[in-house]
């Protein structure tokens, strides 16, 4: 937060989300310029439509130095009522469980009204749905965590990818006890280490990518928003909320039926848009309320994400939302075994826009098969069984109809460099963006094709009909994977699986069952998600408390001692908040250092 470095904005017309309009660029801030910025733009639209409460404000004055008034511009949200029609509650309402049966609540009298996340919703999905009135809102989204630096602690035992340093005196120390120092740094919950985890295909992936294995940053004001959208690759992702005032976010499982449902629908309404922009959804500048996706027959879920707690998302599945003031939040990637049969579905969807993907998708799978070892489960070794299988056979059989066809294999009077399958380095990725097929901009990794009449067209086997109009005699084949060895990878690969079957308990099961698999096996209500929306429900957002949270992080209840804690308790503890004395001082410090309110 104390980064002189200014990151640049995006500027959403929250009237306009539901029109697929692209972002255009906001000023540029610092970390503590922005949420200084962010914190008086809140406490300006509360004073203006919401009750506010005399401690509340006292507090905030005694930070700020100086009394907030009510006055300000046309970015003010008009808060819900009834001249403005029930779709806003209606919107709110319908993001529950698909049991839930509640109608839509109805509003609230401006006077009496209490600035907390119910009454917010109503009021943002108001502005989205029935645009009555113009608001704009600035948001720091996808801020690079190498240059303003991550929220979390940078290892010291080489287990994040990039900013990290290496003590040889501690990497073969056991795991550091939760609540120490170390801890923070060499947990694999830290956002830096997750992708590169035991479990996560990702620490294959060698080369360091923004948002996909190296986490952003995002700064949140309020209503600033993270429209419709699944993770590159159909990858899991995580994200942390670090500090400020809680997100609201909505899902919907990643299952096939309902992935597809929603496209459906944002295909229903901007059915022209998507006609001349078809991969919108990946432009993540739509948002559409959960009251349409339900009329639409698509499930719905929604949670609050409050400061110390992570959100999960799965494969494929799609999600958006918004914030509820200032805030900070960090997110990044990561991919368990399960992945491979999601990974090779949004590969498939990106040939069909011909939108490249992040990495290549057949590299990762045989780096996979090149790392057995890695392998503990019959059910996730049998899906990468199946891919293998799927790739090298349409390879062979294309390869076959081409070289039948009259195109001409040069890969004995080619010098091409093989394959690397232990990792994917910035050397190997490098290489793959020089061999993107021309139509549908997937790496050709195994093979391609190649024609006399240019020197850089390169196509897959699928297009090559596509590259130009000259005959099959003109054109040429390489070939970087020779069919002996494909097929000595697949061999190895089942061997090893079929020694898994007989060892795994797994094997009783006949698929590997997710929260968005196929089986449809998809709880009503996530477990804890109702106890933790009743203890928030009708809490008071306290703009007073946006410093970022001390660390170290201690047990909840712990009274400053640091407690073993299991995954889940990890992933609920709560930072140790600054009481308002210490917020109060802090301010004071940092003011007298002409560095804001941070």
């Amino acid at each position: 937060m104390k980064s002189k470095k200014e990151f640049q904005t995006k500027e959403q017309h929250l009237h306009r989300l539901q029109e697929g309009v692209s972002f255009g660029d906001g000023k540029d801030y610092s970390p503590s310029e922005y949420t200084k910025m962010a914190r008086e733009k809140a406490i300006e639209w509360r004073d203006m439509y919401y009750r506010t409460d005399n401690a509340i404000s006292s507090r905030e004055n005694s930070i700020d130095g100086s009394k907030e008034n009510g006055d300000g511009d046309s970015t003010g949200p008009a808060p819900s009522n009834p001249s403005n029609g029930d779709s806003a509650n209606t919107a709110a309402a319908a993001a529950s469980t698909p049991s839930s049966s509640a109608g839509p609540s109805q509003p609230v009298d401006s006077e009496s009204k209490e600035f907390n996340t119910e009454n917010l919703e109503k009021d943002y999905w108001n502005i989205v749905e029935t645009q009555s009135q113009s608001v704009v809102v600035e948001y720091g989204n996808d801020v690079n965590a190498n240059d303003f630096g991550s929220g979390f602690p940078m290892s010291e035992r080489g287990r994040c990818l990039e900013g990290g340093t290496i003590d040889v005196d501690k990497v073969d120390l056991p795991e550091p006890k939760f609540g120490t120092e170390d801890y923070y740094k060499e947990t694999w919950w830290n956002l830096n280490n997750i992708p590169c985890a035991p479990d996560s295909i990702l620490r294959h992936v060698r080369v360091g990518i923004n948002g996909i294995n190296v986490p952003w940053m995002y700064y949140g004001s309020l209503f600033s928003t993270f429209c419709w959208h699944n993770e590159d690759n159909y990858l899991y992702s995580i994200n942390y909320h670090h500090w400020g005032a809680p997100k609201q976010w909505y899902g919907v499982p990643g299952s096939k039926k309902d992935a597809e449902g929603l496209e459906k629908v944002f295909k229903d309404y901007l059915s022209m848009k998507m006609r001349d922009v078809p991969d919108l959804l990946h432009h993540i500048t739509t948002m559409f309320s959960p009251r349409l996706l339900k009329q639409g027959g698509v499930p719905v879920y929604k949670l609050v994400q409050n400061p110390g707690e992570f959100v999960v998302t799965f494969p494929r599945a799609f999600h958006g939302g918004f914030s509820y003031g200032p805030n900070c939040g960090e997110a990044v990637n990561f991919a368990t075994h399960d992945w491979i049969r999601h990974g090779a579905d949004a590969n498939e969807r990106y040939r069909s826009f011909a939108r490249p993907a992040v990495f290549s998708h057949d590299r990762l799978t045989f780096t996979m098969a090149n790392h057995l070892q890695e392998q503990k489960a019959y059910n996730t070794c049998r899906l990468l069984v199946a891919e293998l299988k799927r790739v090298i056979d349409e390879e062979m059989r294309l390869r076959n109809k081409l070289l039948e066809a009259g195109v001409r294999d040069l890969s004995g009077e080619i010098n091409l460099p093989p394959n690397r399958l232990d990792q994917l380095d910035e050397e190997s990725a490098d290489y793959d963006d020089k061999r993107l097929c021309h139509a549908c901009k997937h790496v050709c990794f195994f093979s391609c094709v190649a024609c006399e009449c240019s020197q850089s067209k390169v196509s897959c086997l699928r297009h090559s009909h596509y590259m130009c109009r000259c005959p099959p005699e003109k054109k040429y084949m390489m070939i970087w994977a020779e069919k002996a060895e494909m097929g000595k990878t697949l061999k190895d690969v089942q061997a090893f699986n079929e020694k898994l079957q007989a060892t795994s308990p797994d094997t009783a099961s006949g698929d590997v069952t997710s929260p968005t698999s196929e089986s449809g096996i998809v709880p009503d209500v996530a477990p804890g998600a109702e106890e933790d929306a009743t203890k928030q429900k009708g809490k008071i957002i306290d703009l007073s408390c946006v410093f970022p949270p001390r660390y170290p992080l201690t047990a909840v209840g712990s009274k400053g001692n640091a407690e073993e804690m299991s995954g889940t308790d990890v992933a609920m503890a709560r930072p140790n908040k600054m009481g308002l004395e210490e917020d109060e001082k802090e301010a004071k410090r940092q003011k007298q250092n002409e560095e804001g309110v941070l």
